[in-house]
Formats: structure tokens, sequence, C-alpha cells
């Protein structure tokens, strides 16, 4: 079974190792789709730190992950044919967009499983910055626990 991802792992951490790692117990390869600059850009207003191309470097020096792709448009179909995905991994935040339907109803056509996890609330690239840009301010660390 494959299993895909996409996202942009920006400044990898944990929460990015523990959804990675909940795609392997979901099938025998996972694949990562990594958004390139450009489709970060499209959809956030940040774009990322760490550059593609060392995203994918990082991404692939990962036990957990067989197989990392950049995609350079927003659609997820074509990845997932390419690659005959069977389970297509999506976080908490997927949304209604309509690249996000277009690949949800393709998957259901197709009859393969879409599974949606819940984030790691141990950290986030986000809070990873804004404790880098709030560095000189204080002299203390800021945990990065998501209090619900």
């Amino acid at each position: 079974m494959v299993v895909y991802t996409v996202g942009t792992f920006d400044m990898l951490h944990v929460g990015h190792l523990a959804l990675l790692e909940r795609c392997r117990t979901l099938g025998a390869v996972v694949a990562v789709g990594v958004a390139s600059d450009s489709v970060v850009k499209s959809y956030k207003f940040n774009v990322p730190v760490i550059p593609l191309e060392q995203r994918i470097e990082m991404l692939k020096a990962l036990r957990c992950v067989d197989i990392v792709r950049p995609y350079h448009e927003l659609e997820y179909v074509s990845a997932c044919k390419d690659l005959d995905v069977d389970i297509f991994v999506i976080g908490e935040d997927w949304g209604d967009k309509p690249h996000n339907i277009d690949v949800e109803y393709y998957l259901k056509t197709e009859g393969k499983r879409i599974v949606q996890v819940d984030y790691n609330s141990r950290t986030s690239s986000t809070k990873i910055k804004q404790n880098v840009i709030d560095q000189p301010l204080r002299s203390t660390y800021i945990g990065q626990a998501i209090v619900h």
C-alpha cells in the first residue's frame, strides 16, 4: 500500500516526524509531496525559511519516508495517479478548497482512502519562527505546547 501526504515541511520538527511516522503505520510505502515556494506563496502569508531542495533532502534522510517529490502546482490528483496512491493522509486543517475537493473526488471514485490526522500539538513551524524572531527580546525559551 502506498501512503501519500503533502506539506511544506519547513523547519522540520517533531510534529512533522509524528505525521510521517503515522503514515508509516498505514502502509508499506510512504510518499511525501513537498510544496514549492511558489505553491506556499499562493496560500500562506509566510514563505518557507528552508529552501525546497534542502527540505527535500531532509525528508529523504528519514527512515519513515520512501519517496519525496516536490509539487509546483496546487493540485494533488496527478501525484496520486503517478504514485498509485492507496491512502492519502491529510491534516485537520484540510478545508474545502477546489484542489482538495478534486483529489477527494478522484480518490473516492478510485476506491482509495483518505485518512485525516490531528496535528501534533508539541510544535509548529510558525511557533519555531516566532521563537526565533522573539529571541533577542527575552532570556528564556517559550514552550510550544498548545493549550486547547
